[in-house]
């Protein structure tokens, strides 16, 4: 009987009142489950599906960085070259690391990204006091709110989760992530579609577009928007999977804006920052690199727009455990020293320079020495990261050529024995001068070279890589390299980047120049 009396409270009394009884509308009352055109109008392999109140559900895209560690972080480069704009999206170096932890299909951490702009029925379902009723009008996405209700709308929909689908969320380390806006760096490395575009690709000014852009884009214009905000979801997604990153409504971002000042953010920070266009944004200016400010007062209210709208990202923690605290602080201290040039697991040299200047440092008696050499040892300890990051990236480079090269071995190597079959078989001793055979020789010759040319540079490959680098260096990058190639969706490589690695391990351990032999284990894949 109190159950059902409080029930009946919750059901018809008002928002204030409800607020002050219940702190959030966690337990309003359950209309019919949602048609999945209204929240998910565009199902695709890959969707994550966290529910809402009223039986409704938001759906978040993973977002893959190939990397496990905790201080483990990925580079990249944001924003354009030259223009007019340089000050606010010059080109600068940033870096991403992924919140949660999986294993498949590869080791590698990833954030999730929703999968579409805040729609006004999602909205409604968690700041309203009773449930709205769902319709296609209310796919279109929110607009007219200001920042701080976005961050209102992610307390409210992170407690109602953590009070009614605790379960359903992903976990690092034993802890549940939680719901915000997302970082600039994250929106815009999930925008340029992030692992599953080549290098190249990702610095276009836009993600790779099958068709015209008014398919992936509503912008100003009768051929697209027509001056009109538009249903979330109506066009093709990104290669990410993600709708709506550029145009119809821009996006608000976590973060506050700084202007560009060249390869670094300015020491100023704004207003909050939105991203990548609306409805009213003409073509020629859609891109990944767009970035605004806006003020978040308007005279004595916080300010509002009709174009601008948000997506939420979910992350977790970062020291979430005093044993992750322990991996953090000892992935800290190996930062920048010998040891980290030599692979995981190695100890440090008895002669690393970063060692014996902390115990030049700390034997000092002079306060003023003391505090030179260790700001020495700060800047010696950044320059070797950077170093040990900028061969990382190399050897993972070398590694997709070698694999990208074995391919060319199995498929030239292949055809050559079919050519050299044939010939063998109709050119036989006597009758190989007939000018049929002739010809065929001449070919054979000709592939004969070209397959030469293909086996010694993927020779000179593997023995340029085992003069840089030791076993421990390029160990340490298989499981990237190959994790950058399934999100490519080039699955098909990875046998040829696991029989790669097999020569090159080959040689690194022997020194020997086994052409022959690489080239059978490629045309045995």
């Amino acid at each position: 009987m109190r159950l059902k009396n409080i029930a009946s409270i919750k059901r018809k009394c008002a928002w204030p009142i409800c607020l002050g009884v219940f702190a959030l509308p966690l337990a309003l009352p359950v209309n019919a489950a949602w048609d999945e055109r209204y929240y998910n109008p565009a199902p695709a392999e890959g969707d994550v599906v966290l529910p809402m109140p009223c039986d409704g559900a938001m759906v978040f895209r993973q977002v893959r960085i190939p990397l496990t560690k905790p201080l483990d972080d990925y580079g990249v480069t944001i924003g354009q070259e030259g223009g007019e704009w340089g000050y606010v999206e010059q080109a600068r170096p940033a870096w991403i690391a992924g919140s949660f932890t999986t294993q498949k299909p590869e080791p590698s951490r990833y954030y999730l990204l929703a999968k579409y702009e805040t729609t006004e029925l999602q909205y409604q379902t968690v700041m309203d006091a009773k449930c709205p009723t769902a319709g296609m009008k209310m796919r279109l996405p929110q607009t007219s709110q200001s920042w701080f209700d976005a961050l209102s709308f992610a307390d409210r929909y992170n407690q109602w989760l953590r009070k009614n689908a605790l379960a359903k969320l992903p976990k690092e380390d034993g802890v549940a992530g939680f719901l915000r806006l997302p970082t600039e760096v994250e929106w815009e490395f999930a925008a340029r579609g992030g692992l599953t575009v080549s290098p190249a690709e990702f610095r276009d000014a836009r993600f790779p577009i099958s068709g015209a852009l008014s398919d992936y884009v509503w912008f100003a214009g009768s051929q697209s928007a027509n001056g009109k905000l538009q249903l979330a979801g109506l066009l093709k997604p990104n290669p990410l999977g993600l709708h709506d990153l550029l145009g119809n409504a821009d996006e608000m971002m976590l973060d506050a804006f700084r202007i560009n000042k060249l390869d670094r953010l300015h020491g100023q920070a704004g207003g909050y920052t939105v991203r990548g266009g609306n409805y009213l944004t003409s073509q020629a200016e859609i891109r990944t690199s767009l970035r605004q400010e806006h003020a978040h007062y308007d005279n004595a209210a916080p300010s509002v727009s009709k174009t601008t709208g948000f997506r939420l990202a979910m992350v977790a923690t970062t020291l979430t455990s005093r044993g992750r605290v322990q991996e953090i602080e000892k992935e800290w201290q190996a930062l920048g020293g010998q040891a980290g040039g030599q692979g995981s697991g190695a100890s440090a040299p008895k002669n690393d320079p970063v060692q014996q200047l902390g115990k030049i440092a700390s034997d000092s008696q002079d306060e003023a020495t003391k505090r030179q050499l260790e700001t020495l040892r700060s800047e010696l300890r950044a320059n070797i990261q950077a170093r040990d990051e900028q061969r990382d990236q190399a050897i993972r480079a070398n590694l997709q050529l070698g694999a990208f090269l074995c391919t060319k071995l199995q498929d030239d190597g292949k055809f050559y024995d079919f050519r050299l079959k044939n010939y063998t078989e109709t050119c036989k001793q006597g009758a190989d001068q007939t000018p049929l055979c002739t010809s065929r020789k001449e070919d054979l010759d000709g592939r004969k070279k070209v397959l030469d040319f293909i086996l010694g540079y993927y020779a000179d490959t593997i023995v340029d890589a085992g003069t840089t680098y030791n076993a421990a260096q390029m160990k340490s990058q298989i499981s990237v390299a190959a994790q950058q190639l399934t999100e490519r969706g080039k699955n098909n490589l990875r046998d040829f980047l696991n029989t790669h690695w097999q020569n090159q391990q080959g040689y690194l351990s022997s020194g020997k120049i086994a052409r022959t032999q690489w080239l059978d284990a490629c045309k045995k894949i």
